[in-house]
């Protein structure tokens, strides 16, 4: 259900209720011998944390059900090479898997870009690796504001006052870098239009695609995995605006964590075997390998998010 941002109260109670759920269910990880991995590896569980149950987290930039088939599968491989029972959960929202970190329940996350950078800051989280792109280097997307043709819409100033479609607060395509693109145009990104949390990109293109909303992001992750099911139809779409290019979601690990752990997980990390995975898991990934990452890819993140304002007290 698409939530206003009238319902603020509401919308900031159901995700302090969603992190606390997180938060229980990953105290329990590890119960359940098939979820995870099992080591095969010379590494003992002594030298993984958490009694060697190493938690995974994935935010849900799709839903669940295609979310979990595709990342199981590297999170058993990437316990076999950590030698590290690894429980992987893809959390209800972006706000969810930072606070889940921040209280120590989490190893390993993959953050949305945006996410990483509150993360980085108040989990002391550290990205290590990111997804890559056809020519081996760190990936790249982009965020775009898109209006259904039918509402004839046809600039970005057109969308003001009207109802735009949003998909997480706590989202970087979904939100931040709409928002920016919004008040570089003289538009207030909450005020200037009529905000609706869809609460996914998924669920954000189908409000767009059904006229729900008179305007919306669309990101191009969105759109390849939307070709690739035979979903996109640019052709009811106009193009509003484009943000220039973003990294893509790092995957991080926390920074508490002992320094011989962290290398571990970023060499193994990049040393993944994509070409075992299922193919319909690699249709929904956001790449085909993974490659080192420095923390400070993500410096462009964090100066977008200064020039908004923006800090987790502001995703509820």
């Amino acid at each position: 259900m698409l939530k206003r941002t009238g319902d603020v109260m509401i919308a900031r109670a159901l995700k302090i209720m969603a992190a606390a759920a997180v938060v229980a269910l990953l105290a329990g990880c590890g119960s359940d011998d098939d979820e995870g991995a099992t080591a095969d590896s010379a590494s003992s569980a002594a030298e993984c944390p958490n009694g060697g149950n190493v938690r995974m987290a994935v935010e849900p930039y799709e839903s669940s059900a295609l979310l979990l088939p595709a990342y199981k599968p590297i999170a058993e491989q990437l316990g076999r090479k950590l030698g590290c029972k690894v429980s992987l959960l893809i959390t209800p929202n972006y706000t969810a898997e930072i606070e889940a970190m921040r209280a120590k329940k989490l190893e390993i996350a993959q953050f949305g870009p945006f996410g990483y950078t509150l993360a980085n800051k108040l989990a002391k989280a550290e990205a290590v690796a990111i997804f890559a792109d056809e020519d081996g280097k760190p990936g790249t997307y982009f965020a775009s504001i898109v209006s259904p043709k039918s509402k004839g819409i046809t600039t970005l100033q057109g969308v003001k006052g009207k109802s735009f479609a949003y998909s997480d607060p706590a989202s970087t395509s979904g939100y931040l870098f709409p928002a920016f693109l919004l008040k570089n145009a003289g538009i207030d990104p909450r005020k200037g239009v009529k905000p609706v949390f869809a609460g996914s990109h998924p669920s954000a293109y189908e409000a767009l695609r059904n006229g729900k909303v008179d305007a919306g992001e669309l990101n191009s992750e969105q759109i390849d995995i939307l070709k690739k099911r035979d979903g996109y139809e640019p052709e009811k779409l106009v193009t509003l605006a484009k943000s220039d290019p973003i990294p893509l979601d790092p995957i991080a690990v926390r920074g508490d964590l002992p320094d011989a752990f962290k290398q571990r997980v970023a060499q193994a990390l990049i040393s993944l075997d994509f070409s075992a995975l299922p193919e319909k898991a690699r249709d929904v990934l956001i790449g085909q390998s993974i490659v080192a990452i420095e923390d400070s890819a993500y410096d462009y993140i964090r100066a977008v998010q200064s020039e908004l304002g923006l800090g987790l007290q502001d995703l509820g």
